[in-house]
């Protein structure tokens, strides 16, 4: 059998197996305050069987929403509708990260509860729209932060993991990919600040390291990761000197004894066995399938050693017993993605488990 279905020690907690449940936004958390609702927790207990689920994106504050409906972790009602998530899928065996999302400049003043204007690196608007309740709308030029800003930022998500942990997650990763702040300020094009978190490499990777440390310091270094996408164009970024940047994050907190890291491929798969080669701990990879998604195909990447775990988004949406499927080789249904982003139950829970078709 392939080691994917074999037990690893990740930071604090056991993984059952090496399949982990990627972050995706869904949009439905329409309780108090942007809080998780019963129907969210029924949706990630039906999902325990990853060997770890890493939630949708959390926003640390009020600022850093940047999608309608996504659920925080900075208010007293947020911390306790996910204190009912995290118990539902411990209920359930099950194992379950929150991922802490500043989303920066890719928000838009109608997607807060007041309006605001979105923060970033510099007054760098992105190019494209953001989807809104209004529908689509242009990105706004975002507030540039200032020092004082950043590190009141960099307190933000210190504080949110302290939620996560109060709130009964294993564990924390900051969402350090995909064209979200985190990522903004390693870019050469939304970061063009000349203070200590802009100019050199050296300087644009400032803010995740030391939100990566904060977080570490705050709750554990085995209870936090980090999520990276090298080369990553979502969001309108630019990353000219990419293969320089990652290997100064990667050198920066190898001692610090995460719990994983987790590396999106996108353009630079080139730069993954460097990466892999370079990191002390263990490695969580959401392969590059171009114009497809992470299949049972890619688990043999695992047996290679090319990564200690493999994460999977759009099959878990439609398969929430996806790990007994790929065990099994049983059929694999296909998410309805028409229904991905708010709604209802419709596209979000009632996707039948294998027991329940045979």
């Amino acid at each position: 059998m392939s080691t994917a279905f074999t037990p690893l020690t990740v930071g604090a907690v056991e993984a059952k197996n090496r399949i982990a449940m990627s972050p995706m936004t869904r949009s439905r958390a329409y309780g108090e305050g942007f809080s998780p609702t019963p129907l969210m927790a029924e949706y990630y207990a039906q999902r325990a069987g990853a060997g770890l689920i890493v939630t949708e994106g959390i926003q640390p504050s009020a600022i850093g929403q940047g999608y309608p409906n996504t659920p925080g972790l900075h208010s007293h009602a947020q911390v306790a509708g996910w204190r009912r998530v995290t118990d539902a899928v411990h209920e359930r065996g099950g194992v379950i990260f929150a991922q802490l999302m500043h989303t920066g400049r890719i928000g838009h003043p109608s997607n807060y509860a007041e309006p605001v204007t979105p923060v970033g690196a510099s007054p760098v608007k992105a190019a494209g729209q953001i989807f809104t309740a209004e529908g689509p709308q242009d990105h706004v030029v975002p507030e540039p932060l200032t020092g004082e800003q950043v590190r009141e930022t960099i307190a933000d998500f210190a504080r949110a993991a302290e939620n996560a942990v109060e709130a009964g997650f294993d564990g924390v990763e900051l969402h350090g990919a995909n064209g979200y702040l985190l990522h903004q300020f390693l870019s050469t094009n939304a970061n063009r600040r000349d203070d200590e978190w802009g100019g050199p490499p050296e300087r644009r990777v400032r803010l995740m390291v030391e939100a990566t440390r904060a977080v570490a310091d705050a709750i554990g270094a085995g209870r936090t990761a980090l999520r990276i996408s090298p080369a990553n164009p979502l969001g309108d970024l630019v990353e000219d000197d990419y293969e320089a940047t990652y290997p100064l994050v990667v050198d920066a907190l190898n001692g610090l004894g995460l719990a994983y890291l987790h590396l999106l491929e996108t353009e630079a798969p080139e730069l993954t066995p460097v990466l892999r080669a370079a990191w002390d701990g263990v490695l969580m990879l959401n392969p590059a399938t171009p114009g497809s998604h992470t299949g049972p195909e890619q688990l043999a990447l695992i047996d290679e050693g090319a990564a200690d775990l493999v994460s999977f988004g759009q099959l878990f949406i439609a398969n929430p017993d996806l790990p007994e499927r790929l065990a099994s080789g049983a059929p694999l249904a296909q998410p309805d993605l028409s229904k991905a982003y708010g709604g209802d139950e419709r596209g979000y829970t009632d996707y039948p488990a294998l027991s329940r078709i045979r």
